[in-house]
């Protein structure tokens, strides 16, 4: 990736920001946590079990979370609606990730939200807070008010320029995206890069008063997760971002470290609207691959696929 600055003077600016953790973890090359092993996996079967092989083929969780390490967990939460919906992260995926965060020790489990709707109808209907019910240091709340945001620069952005995001995403020492697939209607589909958005203050300014696409691309050259785990077991095909719509049952996973090839990928994993696409195809994944965030080409990831 070019840099108007060197890397050293680059990360102190942002250090002064608060933002030298996410930025570092942004300036690593795609796969630099080893050529042997895959930097996306795909796995299919019981959605818990299939979130367990696919974090163990990427090294295991204990690859991303260290002993006292506190993490931010941000799964889709902001539906009112219960999980055969799709419109919201299904309770098996967050509850199976927030147990293997423990389990690796971290010293404590966020899982946040910016929730469209009433945030406590949300978590219950989701299912999403009665699954963290049995996890001791795991706190699950809606961040839906100012004093829960940060202003930060986006030195990379091209329509977005500052943006108010989480301080608790800021603060945490490691950060995991668990998006749900789903249609959108004006960003076509709601990935991994377009959830992104539930960690910011005022969404609506990214609808509209910018252009989305790059306004998510812009957002995601400074929120870059350690591993995003996008839970496709099953897929909101029509009426997304809210429902109710055509729900397909994929029962899949995909996690990577690059959030740009799990959206690549994910894409094509079903018809949305009745239509099939590619990354190149979807233009806030295609903005993000042209500000250099990460790889689109399906032919250059090393991909590992699993059944369970």
């Amino acid at each position: 990736m070019q840099l108007d600055y060197s890397r050293r003077i680059f990360l102190k600016k942002l250090t002064a920001l608060g933002l030298g953790a996410i930025f570092s973890r942004l300036l690593l090359p795609v796969g630099a946590q080893g050529n042997t092993r895959p930097n996306l996996v795909v796995a299919r079967g019981e959605v818990g079990q299939a979130v367990k092989a696919a974090i163990e083929a990427l090294g295991g969780l204990s690859s991303f979370v260290k002993s006292g390490q506190k993490v931010v967990l941000k799964p889709n939460m902001s539906f009112a609606n219960t999980p055969d919906w799709a419109t919201t992260t299904h309770p098996a995926v967050v509850a199976t990730v927030a147990k293997l965060c423990l389990e690796a020790g971290a010293k404590s489990v966020l899982v946040i939200d910016n929730t469209l709707r009433q945030t406590d109808l949300c978590l219950e209907k989701s299912g999403i807070k009665q699954a963290l019910r049995p996890f001791d240091k795991t706190h699950i709340f809606g961040i839906n008010s100012r004093k829960f945001f940060k202003e930060r620069q986006i030195p990379q952005g091209k329509e977005l320029k500052t943006v108010d995001i989480a301080k608790d995403l800021v603060e945490a020492d490691v950060f995991i995206n668990l998006p749900v697939a789903k249609s959108h209607s004006q960003a076509g589909v709601s990935l991994g890069l377009k959830n992104l958005m539930g960690l910011i203050w005022d969404r609506n300014f990214l609808h509209s008063y910018i252009n989305l696409d790059q306004g998510i691309a812009d957002l995601a050259s400074i929120i870059r997760p350690n591993l995003t785990i996008l839970d496709a077991s099953r897929a909101l095909l029509t009426a997304g971002p809210g429902g109710p719509g055509k729900v397909e049952i994929l029962n899949t996973v995909v996690a990577g470290v690059d959030p740009v090839a799990v959206d690549s990928y994910s894409v094509t994993l079903a018809k949305w609207y009745g239509q099939s696409f590619r990354g190149h195809n979807v233009k806030h994944i295609n903005a993000a691959y042209k500000m250099g965030l990460g790889e689109i080409d399906l032919a250059r990831m090393n991909i590992r696929e699993i059944r369970v």
